[in-house]
């Protein structure tokens, strides 16, 4: 499920990060009274410790310094309430002057993530600039804010960050293997009896790279997910009234990737960004459980091998 892209279809960034435990330093943390809003307008209650960490960015609110950081943190309040939210989206925001920003707070549940907003967190940073990861000081303020969440019981010990989304210094680049190997394992449309269809090109290299998942059934035999491809692409087809199969490649727990409609051609599932962004899927429902260590090992072959093929900038 798109999760990772917000009601203005910009990409959202899920960072992981390789947690110290760090001292909490509660100087660096600015109050919802203290940017300037009232009274939190949230009230369904967050039971907690919950299970789940959602990092996102918001782009365009970069920001360095408290002033900024609070005018920038207003006025996505405004936003998000004109959309009829309730309040800010996350819980808790962070800048790139490396102070914490409350949003809802630790005991309210959010709206930044449909289908998590009940069982998860959801910290932002404030956006970047296209290509840079936050600043030190912001990560390590982040660092700090998830310790502080574990410690503090708001957040299980055994989180889990999911359907991670490829970003500088997140998805831990692969080590440089030759282009073979990374290539390798992709079972062709002819293989698996694609249906003959004509849809738009892509726009070459892609800028992004769109990982989601079928929501659906899995498969974990080369046969079984041959005929879960036939059968996706006859939903998308004869159901969805799409020009083919929605992705571009697919990924099966039996650790091979399956050619959707390939580098060369657009996928249908996130409007906006089709002509400039590869989609990948897993082919089953992640939403407890990541998929398994031979699927994402495969994804990311996968990805080098569009870096090493031109297919993607760098």
């Amino acid at each position: 499920q798109s999760v990772f892209w917000d009601h203005m279809r910009m990409p959202l960034w899920l960072c992981v990060l390789a947690l110290g435990l760090r001292a909490w330093d509660v100087s660096t943390v600015v109050s919802h009274k203290e940017w300037g809003a009232e009274a939190v307008g949230c009230s369904t209650p967050l039971t907690t410790p919950v299970d789940f960490l959602v990092t996102h960015h918001v782009p365009g609110l970069e920001c360095h310094n408290q002033t900024t950081c609070s005018q920038s943190l207003w006025e996505l309040r405004a936003h998000h309430m004109h959309n009829s939210w309730c309040d800010v989206a996350y819980n808790f925001l962070v800048g790139d002057d490396g102070r914490v920003y409350e949003g809802i707070g630790w005991k309210v549940q959010g709206m930044h993530t449909q289908g998590y907003n009940n069982i998860s967190l959801g910290f932002a940073f404030f956006g970047t600039k296209e290509g840079h990861s936050p600043s030190p000081v912001a990560l390590s303020a982040m660092e700090a804010l998830i310790s502080y969440a574990v410690q503090k019981g708001h957040l299980s010990s055994k989180y889990v960050q999911p359907l991670l989304v490829k970003g500088e210094n997140c998805l831990l680049p692969l080590q440089k293997a030759s282009p073979k190997k990374a290539c390798s394992n992709i079972i062709p449309r002819s293989a698996w009896e694609a249906r003959e269809t004509h849809c738009p090109k892509m726009n070459l290299p892609a800028k992004y790279i769109v990982i989601i998942h079928t929501a659906g059934r899995t498969c974990i035999m080369s046969d079984e997910c041959c005929l879960l491809v036939q059968d996706i692409q006859s939903l998308f087809i004869d159901r969805l009234n799409s020009c083919d199969i929605g992705y571009n490649f697919l990924v099966g727990q039996d650790g091979v990737i399956y050619e959707g409609v390939g580098w060369n051609v657009q996928g249908s599932r996130v409007p906006g960004y089709n002509d400039i962004a590869l989609g990948i899927a897993f082919m089953g429902t992640f939403l407890g459980t990541p998929p398994n260590a031979a699927a994402l090992e495969a994804a990311q072959n996968l990805i080098q091998c569009a870096e090493d093929k031109g297919y993607l900038i760098p």
